[in-house]
């Protein structure tokens, strides 16, 4: 059995989700050809772009592709209460989710 290799983690804010963080990767195929890894990305990208562009939030984001990937998002107070952002959250959730179900073995979500 394969270790799960990419683990997020969604931070809550008052029952709210006000943020998340991915680490790893998901070593479910040659570079360029893991579509674990590449679902992750494509959720996570579009949800701070989602984020930016749809919900005129501005999210604090760290990330580090090259040594291990590592993405942190983080909303302040005041962003997290607006609809707009818990949806987007929620959606981005949700599509993990789905992922972890379909390769749970290389995706753990805290």
């Amino acid at each position: 059995m394969v270790d799960i290799l990419i683990q997020a983690h969604f931070n809550y804010q008052s029952g709210k989700l006000s943020g998340f963080e991915l680490k790893g990767h998901a070593d479910a195929g040659e570079y360029g050809q893991d579509i674990v890894c590449s679902a992750v990305s494509v959720l996570a990208i579009n949800t701070v772009n989602s984020l930016e562009k749809l919900a005129q939030s501005k999210p604090q984001v760290l990330s580090d592709d090259e040594n291990g990937g590592f993405l942190k998002v983080e909303l302040s107070d005041d962003q997290v209460q607006l609809p707009n952002v818990q949806l987007l959250l929620q959606s981005f959730e949700l599509g993990l989710q789905d992922v972890a179900n379909s390769y749970g073995k290389y995706i753990k979500i805290k």
